[in-house]
Parts: structure tokens; sequence; C-alpha cells
């Protein structure tokens, strides 16, 4: 057995041991290993067949949209469309999804480039999020949609429950403003990056920045929106050790 087929057959335990660990349930293992595999580590090596997760993400969200917009429909009857819109953001957000990833040690388990590890991808919000979103996508395609739902109302439990209690219809930009006051010299910055669409559907874009060094962004039907998400992932990165 040549070196890169050893190397294969211990990546595939390892992603096996994963799937174990985390009674994901596994038909087919490349699957898993592809939602483990980020564009950076593809495009170091172009020689061989690798694939990367970013479809496998963009169908993971699209049925994590749909699983917690069931639940969400079902749990609350009586709920007009809008509060409807704002708590599912709260629960299907990048943090919440890295926070989901970061506990069952999905870094531990990447693909990553040189570059990404280099620079701490295995504990960056958005590469865990995505990730998140690409093991959903892998489940939902070696199982059936009941198995994805149950992995994703499982894992999103803490965030489904602070719906229950009413409390996600937060004010992450107060709640960053009192993180970060201890720093005399925070300057706390939201810059619109990028809109799209007309008037009455528009998207946008904020990137917010904490003394020039970049913390995150977010995106929103409105201004307002987009600058609560982008304090919450500033937030969750603040958690997780980032230096202002």
């Amino acid at each position: 057995m040549s070196h890169a087929e050893t190397r294969r057959k211990e990546r595939l335990e390892e992603v096996r041991k994963f799937a174990e660990d985390n009674n994901i349930p596994v038909q087919n293992i490349q699957l898993l290993n592809t939602a483990l595999t980020h564009t950076s580590y593809a495009n170091e090596h172009k020689g061989e067949v690798i694939h990367d997760n970013e479809r496998l993400e963009f169908l993971g969200d699209a049925v994590l949209d749909l699983v917690v917009g069931e639940y969400l429909f079902l749990r609350f009857p009586t709920w007009p469309e809008g509060n409807l819109t704002r708590a599912k953001a709260s629960a299907v957000c990048k943090p919440a999804c890295a926070e989901c990833a970061a506990k069952f040690h999905i870094g531990d388990y990447m693909r990553l480039g040189r570059g990404e590890e280099m620079s701490g991808g295995r504990t960056r919000v958005s590469i865990l999020g995505d990730a998140f979103e690409a093991v959903i996508g892998a489940i939902y395609l070696d199982n059936n949609y009941e198995v994805a739902a149950r992995f994703i109302l499982g894992h999103l439990k803490k965030y489904l429950d602070l719906i229950d209690e009413g409390n996600y219809d937060h004010d992450y930009k107060t709640d960053l403003q009192e993180l970060v006051q201890k720093h005399k010299e925070a300057d706390i910055r939201y810059e619109v990056v990028r809109d799209e669409g007309p008037d009455h559907d528009k998207t946008i874009w904020m990137k917010i920045t904490i003394n020039g060094k970049d913390f995150g962004t977010g995106m929103g039907k409105n201004k307002k929106e987009a600058a609560q998400k982008a304090a919450r992932e500033a937030i969750s990165r603040l958690q997780k050790g980032a230096q202002i």
C-alpha cells in the first residue's frame, strides 16, 4: 500500500471516529470527509481529486433554515412572520453554528490549508459555522430529512430554549459596547461594505471593526439587522479569545 493510500485510510478512520463520537449515522463516509474539508486544503492539493465543503455548506444552510423554520412555525402558531423571522435568525446565525461545531470539536477534524492552519482557522467562527452547515448537508444526503432534523434540533437546543423564553430579539450592539468598555481606547465602528437588490427588498452587509481590526460581518434586510448580526459575531470572537 502506497503512502497516499495509507494516509487516505487513516483519514477516513479519523472521520469515522468523529461520526461515532458524535452519534452521526454514516453510510457514505466520503460525504462526511468532504464536509470536513475546507476550500484552502482543496486548493493546496489540486493534483488530487479532493472536493471542498462549499456545496455541502450551501445545502446544509438550506436544510438548517427549513428545520428551524418548521420548528418555530409549529411551536408558535400565533406568532406573526416578523417574530418568526427574528427568532430563526437568532438560532441559525454563524456564531450559533460555530458554537455548536466547537462543542463537538469539529475543528480538530477539519482539513485546512497551511495558511488557514497557521492563522487559527480551527477556531475561526466562519470556518466552524460553515463546517457545521456542511455536516448537516452530508447527514441529509447520507440519510434523510428526519435524521438531519434530529441532529439540528439537538445541537441547537440552547438557542431554541432561549427562543422559548422570549430571549431572541437581543441588542447585541449594547452587549458589545459593555464588553469592550473596559478598554479605554476601544473604538467600535460599523460600515456598510455591500448592498444588493431593489430598495423594497435590499440585502445589506455590515462590517464591524474594533480599533481598526476586523471583527466580523453581518447580513440583513436593513442596516439595523446587519449591525446586530455583526455585533453578535464580534462578541463570539471576543469570547473565544480574540484580542482587541
